[in-house]
């Protein structure tokens, strides 16, 4: 007897109960909404702290023993895990076509460990010295469920953080100054921060008497018409939003009398307010 096609047998079976009307035909189930990117600051953080960052498939993940899981928290499970490398988004040293780690993940309600095998995951880790093959992630938070969302957000900051005009990292706050205007409520702060190249940033804040504030960050010894705040989720707002302190120092005010001080930390507090929390 003749086989039937199995494609053939499933077309004359919904071609049988299909709907009369052609429109219903065409109309298809909601698409899902797709999967927003990790906060920026969460990401940024990652790969601040990764000296490798791996796009790689597990392959094997063998759970450990209680004995030979020694300082694992209550609740977690640590696995020993086999994973085929797809990509080295960030590295100085190359990988081979396969890695080993361990890893320490929650169980879940039933006390069930997850289903690790054939999963994509993104790895922050650090090669492991004399022991090709084997690399540590930095912490609990190294590794990280592939999404095409949390690849975008990864690459973008990866290329930002090497770009020839990437913003210096911030360090502190050096000296503030505060300029009262001739009208009431008007007057101009500058602070000039610390870096940890030594190159310079400064923020700005204006005020008119009447309308918003305004501030800009410059990224040169000169504050021009062409400085602006930072968008958010850029490599500049998280230097900024993310490492500036939560108040202005006493020392940075110091040569100022009090009215001006009070001028310049009501300033800076409103820079904080403008760039919003930093999201980790």
């Amino acid at each position: 007897m003749d086989r039937v096609p199995a494609f053939a047998f499933l077309t004359a079976f919904t071609a049988l109960f299909a709907p009369v009307s052609p429109l219903f035909s065409q109309q298809s189930a909601p698409l899902a909404a797709p999967e927003p990117p990790p906060p920026y600051a969460f990401v940024a953080d990652l790969l601040r702290a990764a000296p490798s960052v791996i796009d790689a498939t597990i392959r094997s993940a063998e759970r450990l023993k209680p004995a030979e899981s020694v300082g694992l928290a209550p609740g977690f499970a640590r696995f020993d895990v086999t994973a085929d490398v797809r990509a080295q988004i960030r590295g100085g040293e190359s990988l081979p076509p396969r890695i080993n780690y361990l890893v320490d993940l929650p169980l879940d309600a039933r006390g069930k460990p997850p289903r690790l095998k054939g999963l994509r995951v993104l790895l922050f880790a650090a090669t492991v010295p004399a022991r090709p093959g084997q690399v540590q992630l930095i912490g609990k938070r190294g590794q990280q469920a592939w999404t095409p969302a949390f690849d975008a957000r990864l690459r973008e900051i990866a290329r930002a953080l090497v770009a020839p005009d990437a913003p210096p990292e911030i360090t502190g706050i050096g000296n503030a100054f505060h300029v009262p205007g001739s009208l009431p409520g008007e007057g101009e702060t500058q602070i000039f921060l610390t870096t940890k190249d030594g190159r310079p940033v400064s923020l700005s804040v204006i005020r008119r008497p009447g309308e918003t504030p305004r501030w800009a960050v410059a990224l040169s010894e000169i504050v021009d018409e062409a400085a602006a705040p930072p968008a958010r989720d850029t490599l500049l707002w998280y230097r900024l939003a993310c490492f500036l302190p939560a108040r202005l120092p006493d020392a940075a005010v110091k040569a100022m009398g009090a009215e001006d001080a009070a001028g310049a930390r009501t300033d800076y507090q409103f820079v904080l307010q403008q760039l919003g929390r930093c999201e980790r």
